[in-house]
C-alpha cells in the first residue's frame, strides 16, 4: 500500500483544493447591485429567455430581502415561470407572496397573474375544433382560474385587471357548460339517454343563463321524448319556449344536435 510521506502530504492537500476551487463555478452577479440584477433580469424577460431571468429574479430576491424591490422580484419571477410554462411553480411563487404580503398593492395584479397560470383560452374550442375532450384535470384548473379572476372583481372591482376578468369568468364559465352539453350529446347519440339527462341537467343547474343551456334543453326534450317520459319532455320543452322563445317551437333531429355550431365563446 502506498503512503504519503509527511513533506507531500500538504502540497497534496494544496492540489486538491485549487482543483476544487477551479471546479467551482463563479458567480458573475456576486458584485452586482440589486439595480443592475433587475435590469439583467428584466432584459432577459424582454428577450424572452424567461429561464434565464428566474434565477436572476431569485438572487434579487435574496439580496433585496425586506424591500419593495422583492416582492416586486417575486412577481415578475412568478410571470417568467408562468411564461417559461412552468405552471406549478408559477403558482406556488403566487402562494407564497400573497401569503407573505396580504396588504401588497399588487396583490389585483396577483390574483390576476394566478388566473392566467391556470386559464386555457381553447377550453371552448374542443368539441367542434379539435374534438378533444375536457379532461377532469382541465376543468379543475379552469375552476382554479374562475376563482382567482373572481377575487379579482369581487376585491378589486376598480382593478384594471378587473374587465379582463370578467370576460375570462364568462368564458371559463361557458365553456365548462359546453362541455356538460358535449358529454350530453355523445351519449345521447349512442342512446344512453339516462346519461345523456343527467350531464345536460348538470350544465343547466351548474352553469345557469348560459348559451349552452338552450342546447341542454334540447338534449333533454329529446332524450326524455325516446324514453317516452312525456311530461317531463313537455315541461323541458314550456321552459326552452319560455326560456328561449326565438325560433324553439320544436326540438331537432339528432342530426341537428350534433351539428357544429359557430364558436360563440370568444371576447377578446
Amino acid at each position: 500500500m502506498l503512503r504519503l510521506s509527511s513533506p507531500l502530504l500538504p502540497a497534496v492537500l494544496a492540489a486538491g483544493l485549487l482543483a476544487a476551487c477551479s471546479s467551482t463555478q463563479v458567480d458573475p452577479t456576486a458584485k452586482w447591485t440589486p439595480d443592475r440584477i433587475y435590469t439583467e433580469a428584466r432584459d432577459e424577460v424582454s428577450a424572452g429567455a424567461f429561464d434565464k431571468a428566474v434565477p436572476l429574479f431569485e438572487k434579487l430576491e435574496g439580496r433585496a430581502a425586506g424591500t419593495p424591490l422583492a416582492q416586486q422580484a417575486q412577481l415578475e419571477k412568478a410571470y417568467a415561470q408562468y411564461k417559461a410554462g412552468d405552471k406549478a411553480q408559477a403558482q406556488a411563487t403566487l402562494d407564497r407572496f400573497l401569503k407573505l404580503h396580504p396588504a401588497s398593492p399588487a396583490t389585483d395584479y396577483a390574483l390576476y397573474l394566478k388566473g392566467l397560470v391556470n386559464f386555457n383560452d381553447n377550453l371552448g374550442m374542443f368539441s367542434w375544433l379539435s374534438r378533444q375532450d375536457l379532461s377532469e384535470r382541465d376543468q379543475q384548473a379552469a375552476k382554479d382560474s374562475y376563482e382567482s379572476f373572481r377575487a379579482v372583481v369581487t376585491r378589486f372591482p376598480e382593478s384594471k385587471y378587473a374587465n379582463d376578468s370578467r370576460q375570462r369568468m364568462t368564458y371559463i364559465v361557458n365553456s365548462l357548460a359546453q362541455y356538460e352539453v358535449h358529454v350530453a350529446r355523445y351519449y345521447y347519440d349512442r342512446g344512453a339517454y339516462v346519461a345523456a339527462i343527467g350531464r345536460a341537467q348538470s350544465a343547466l343547474t351548474d352553469y345557469e343563463g348560459v348559451p349552452a343551456g338552450r342546447d341542454a334543453l334540447l338534449i333533454l326534450i329529446k332524450s326524455y321524448d325516446a324514453l317516452g317520459m312525456t311530461q317531463l319532455r313537455d315541461d323541458a320543452q314550456r321552459v326552452l319556449d319560455s326560456t328561449y322563445p326565438a325560433g324553439t317551437a320544436a326540438a331537432p333531429g339528432a342530426s341537428e344536435l350534433t351539428k357544429k355550431s359557430n364558436p360563440w365563446w370568444k371576447f377578446w
